[in-house]
């Protein structure tokens, strides 16, 4: 892993389109499902960063041949996987680095009846309990066991059985999980309160075409009836709400004219709405958002004049990945906001560096900021800083094109394992921004 950094000049104004990655958060869970059949699958619109790679790194290793046909897509073809893989020092050290690595088990468990897993890395962001996952492929039936000495869980099952799932949080990898080995165990499986993100609901599209029949997509209870085995399908990942949500926090706090294309606006749910609170003007042309050049942009109120809240909520709820985006932005707009980060205790503290740069926060508690917007009278200031984690990186290299100076931002290798090329892809519309 190198060590590499940003440096970034600031306070240009950027100018040109934007293409949207695939799904991060999408292609994790898609890619994990190849497991589930022996027949080809191909998947589109795979995003080139880091966590895919692991992941195809991981896949490699169970034997599932993998073929890449352009630079976006790939064939799977589980036909024979290695299960004494799963329990190798490669395997764990690799599982170990990347959270995306638990959504193995439920296919793993639903397809061989076994599945090994060492406790997962990922973000620093708070705790994120397995217990979600855990719980609910216990209730299919499977045994659950945690070796203390080797830091492992590992699953068994005979034969997984369809029953009433409640999920005890509104988990987005923990519903995938579930699906994934409901849709081959007998009879129906229900899933309430299972997460309805439009990546989850791209998994049950992809499922069903494969021979899985799943109702109720798209809401938060789940009928799944399992069949015997899935077979073969095509799927493409839709665009990167997240990255689209950067891009529009960029094109904001730098003053400039950006087209996002190809966004999938019917995807995006609530986000649009929630950047117009925030005072950006956003011309959906198409499948095409256009951000043009704003002087200045104003947070709105409530209607009796308080001071907004926004607040993130599981979907259809404003996603807590952007929650670091409109946090920035409120430190160059007009007004004041309070940002409530309910779902991670530990997404706010990066706060300190922006603190640093020159704005006005006060960090409330680990889940509750107040920013007092200073509408472009004081620009923020370079520095040097490390992102802690993928969406607060992202939040600074916004911050640090927006200042005055130079900033630079270490550990970037956070930023690359979830967005893609981003310093090549932001130059290309102006900005000064040198990997070093």
């Amino acid at each position: 892993m190198t060590n590499e950094s940003f440096a970034v000049t600031g306070g240009r104004s950027l100018r040109g389109d934007l293409v949207p990655q695939g799904a991060k958060n999408e292609a994790l869970q898609v890619l994990c499902a190849v497991l589930l059949s022996a027949e080809p699958v191909t998947i589109a619109n795979v995003p080139e960063i880091r966590d895919v790679a692991m992941l195809l790194d991981l896949l490699r290793g169970l034997g599932v041949e993998v073929e890449k046909l352009n630079s976006d897509t790939y064939r799977f073809t589980a036909r024979e996987v290695d299960l004494d893989y799963v329990q190798s020092d490669a395997f764990e050290d690799k599982a170990r680095r990347i959270r995306g690595s638990v959504m193995l088990i439920g296919p793993l468990l639903a397809r061989y009846g076994r599945a090994f897993l060492p406790k997962p890395g990922g973000d620093k962001i708070g705790r994120r309990r397995l217990d979600t996952h855990f719980l609910g492929l216990q209730q299919l039936g499977a045994q659950f066991d945690y070796d203390v000495d080797r830091n492992q869980y590992s699953v068994t099952a005979k034969k997984l059985k369809g029953t009433y799932i409640l999920m005890d949080e509104i988990s987005l990898t923990g519903t995938a999980n579930v699906i994934m080995a409901a849709v081959l165990a007998e009879g129906v499986t229900r899933i309430y309160n299972a997460a309805c993100e439009p990546y989850i609901q791209q998994l049950c599209r992809m499922l069903t075409r494969m021979g899985a029949k799943i109702e109720g997509l798209g809401s938060n209870l789940l009928a799944i009836t399992g069949v015997e085995e899935l077979g073969g399908t095509e799927h493409r990942i839709l665009p990167d709400m997240i990255e689209i949500g950067s891009f529009i926090g960029l094109a904001a706090m730098t003053q400039s004219e950006i087209t996002i294309k190809d966004v999938q606006v019917h995807e995006l749910g609530i986000i649009p709405r929630v950047f117009e609170k925030m005072g950006v003007q956003l011309e959906i042309k198409g499948d095409d958002i256009h951000i043009p050049y704003q002087e200045e942009y104003e947070i709105q109120t409530f209607i009796d004049g308080s001071i907004m809240t926004i607040y993130d909520a599981p979907w259809p709820g404003f996603t807590p990945d952007l929650m670091s985006i409109i946090l920035v932005m409120a430190t160059q707009a007009k007004g004041s906001l309070l940002v409530h980060q309910k779902m991670f205790e530990s997404r706010l503290f990066f706060v300190d560096k922006l603190i640093d740069m020159g704005a006005q926060i006060i960090l409330c508690d680990p889940h509750r900021a107040t920013v007092i917007g200073l509408n472009r009278r004081f620009q923020l200031r370079g520095i040097e800083m490390t992102s802690p984690d993928i969406r607060a990186g992202v939040a600074l290299l916004i911050a640090a094109l927006s200042a005055k100076g130079t900033s630079i931002i270490h550990n970037i290798n956070q930023i690359d394992r979830g967005y893609q090329r981003i310093d090549e892809r932001l130059r290309a519309i102006g900005a000064q921004i040198e990997r070093v």
